[in-house]
């Protein structure tokens, strides 16, 4: 395996040599360079922003840039481009393309729609245009001033549903043996290897989170709209419409192409009058008055929590390692400038060590400095534990938050491995030397003392955040014990403070600093964005090249095909030419 790397790695560095010398110093120092003195916007500009396939919620560990390798853009990146076009004098409107083949989660359709608003109460228009468009699409598109699609749209707008896997039935033909204790019976990720269906307290859960759901969606709709619900409901009966029918039905506003809507805005003669958000991103907040002399940091975390260093793994995705995010904390922290931090959290959860760790370090920050959580999509279990020692928590209202409770033990997977011949013998030395082995059951004995350890855990964790919350203990196990909630229920049981965006968590960040919440401040960004330069610097340019790209493929190519057949392979035969209105 090493010398596998080693000769990947000479031969991705001849690649990059290459391409420097093709195309010469001056192209990499394009690149390098960042800033306004990069992108020319000129009055009466448009800026266009594509809502489709990987949007992540901030740069992935390995990226290194997005002008070098194509990443895709992020939700932290639309978000604040969208801040700077509400300020931006020489823009005159913001066009949305928006696909339902697009990545974002709850909170993030709500955040956008928040940024959406901000824009059009700066006096400026924000256009939607779609040609797939969906219930959560539609969701976004409808905090637009109007909605396009062209005549060949797809329109589909149906109801809510919940459809969860299970692999017992797998296990039990493989003879593997679950060998798992969870706290508790709504601590539902369990079910999928002890159960072939899904429990009551799971189906429970599930209806009220779908619930709440409906309830923010759909209202918003209802309202953006001009819909009563009965006629909003009425749709979701009819589930696939034509353009046109999707226009009688009052869920779009016009029926036109791209070209044609670009005529509308008087953008067809001069391209340039049209600025992507990729290119938008080099203009800086500064650039456009969005300044000042105190600072904020922005810290981003995302991913599911385990070992040392954040990075792109093959079969999880983004992991967010403690190590890595330690110590963007402590950059912030030590810096003398920050008046205060807003750490931003979105992640389902994973190892408890990991996460443990991340939390202490919150918690000793917290007595410098105020740190203030912003949940994204899910900051769930071990995502709500880094939250909760910190100074307050916002979370959107449909940030899914909470889930409380643990899951441990292990999968002995002995009788897999002899139905394909392999067998096992052992010797041991003193008690306990196979407790762990993935080979083995625990005996009585080892799963009682699993299960005492287990409970005292939860116990002291329940405990902590009982103390920071101020949430008496049985109170809390009400609220906790595997039970997930949206942003609103979690704020109503006291399990965050307050509702709102990124830009509301800046604003509580603010407070806490003792900053006036209508006075500019700058905005410091953790991570920091990785160029050229760090990637033929840094002592391991070939294989961080490497990783780079494969993670690329990973959250990028490999999501959006999977998307599409999870869309449920809408193939149509040509039935000839449409007309348009």
């Amino acid at each position: 395996m090493n010398f596998f790397k080693m000769v990947l790695a000479v031969i991705v560095a001849q690649i990059v040599i290459v391409f420097l010398f093709v195309f010469g110093l001056g192209i990499m120092t394009a690149i390098v360079s960042s800033g306004s003195d990069t992108v020319q916007v000129a009055d009466g500009s448009w800026l266009m922003i594509d809502l489709y396939g990987e949007i992540p919620p901030y740069d992935a560990p390995e990226s290194i840039s997005g002008s070098i390798f194509g990443e895709p853009e992020s939700l932290a990146d639309i978000l604040l481009n969208l801040e700077k076009a509400a300020a931006d004098d020489r823009l005159d409107g913001v066009i949305l393309k928006i696909s339902a083949t697009n990545s974002l989660g709850l909170a993030s359709m709500d955040e956008m729609r928040g940024a959406v608003a901000k824009v059009r109460a700066s006096g400026k228009p924000v256009y939607a245009f779609s040609d797939d468009l969906d219930r959560n699409a539609l969701y976004v598109a409808s905090a637009c001033d109007s909605i396009f699609i062209p005549t060949v749209a797809d329109v589909q707008f149906t109801g809510y549903g919940a459809v969860e896997s299970f692999y017992k039935g797998t296990l039990d033909k493989l003879d593997i043996h679950e060998q798992l204790h969870k706290i508790d019976e709504y601590k539902t990720a369990a079910e999928q290897v002890q159960r072939t269906d899904m429990s009551p307290e799971n189906k429970e859960m599930t209806e009220w989170l779908l619930k709440d759901v409906w309830e923010v969606q759909m209202g918003a709709i209802a309202r953006d709209r001009g819909m009563p619900m009965d006629s909003l409901v009425a749709c979701m009966d009819h589930a696939l419409f034509t353009a046109q029918e999707a226009k009688q039905a009052k869920l779009v506003d016009r029926v036109l192409y791209w070209d044609e809507l670009e005529t509308r805005l008087g953008l067809d003669e001069d391209e340039t009058l049209i600025v992507s958000s990729s290119d938008y991103r080099d203009v800086t907040r500064g650039d456009v008055g969005l300044k000042g002399n105190k600072r904020i940091a922005v810290v981003h975390a995302y991913g599911v929590i385990g070992g040392r260093e954040s990075r792109t793994d093959a079969g999880v995705g983004v992991m967010m390692g403690h190590e890595t995010v330690t110590e963007n904390l402590r950059a912030a922290a030590d810096d003398d400038r920050v008046d205060a931090i807003v750490f931003r959290v979105d992640s389902p959860g994973g190892e408890s060590l990991a996460s443990q760790l991340i939390a202490r370090e919150v918690g000793q920050i917290n007595k410098k400095k105020p740190v203030i959580i912003s949940m994204g999509d899910v900051a769930a279990s071990g995502g709500y534990a880094v939250s909760y020692p910190a100074t307050k928590i916002v979370a959107d209202s449909l940030t899914i938050t909470g889930s409380i409770g643990s899951i441990y033990g292990k999968l002995n997977i002995a009788g897999a491995w002899k139905k394909i011949g392999i067998t096992f013998d052992q010797v041991t030395m003193g008690p306990n030397g196979l407790m762990w082995s993935t080979v083995h059951d625990f005996d009585e004995a080892q799963w009682q003392r699993l299960v005492t350890f287990h409970n005292a855990s939860v116990d002291e964790w329940l405990a902590e955040i009982s103390a920071a919350r101020k949430i008496p203990v049985e109170e809390l196990r009400g609220y906790a014990e595997g039970r997930v909630w949206t942003g609103r229920q979690a704020k109503e049981r006291k399990l965050v403070d307050e509702l709102g965006g990124l830009d509301r968590a800046i604003d509580v960040a603010k407070e806490a600093a003792g900053i006036p919440v209508d006075e500019e401040v700058t905005l410091e960004y953790y991570p920091k964005r990785h160029g050229l330069y760090y990637l033929l610097t840094s002592g391991n340019a070939p294989i961080t090249l490497v990783r780079s790209l494969v993670a690329r493929a990973i959250r990028r190519d490999a999501a959006e095909t999977m998307r599409m057949l999870q869309r449920g392979g809408e193939w149509r035969l040509w039935t000839g030419p449409q007309t348009v209105e």
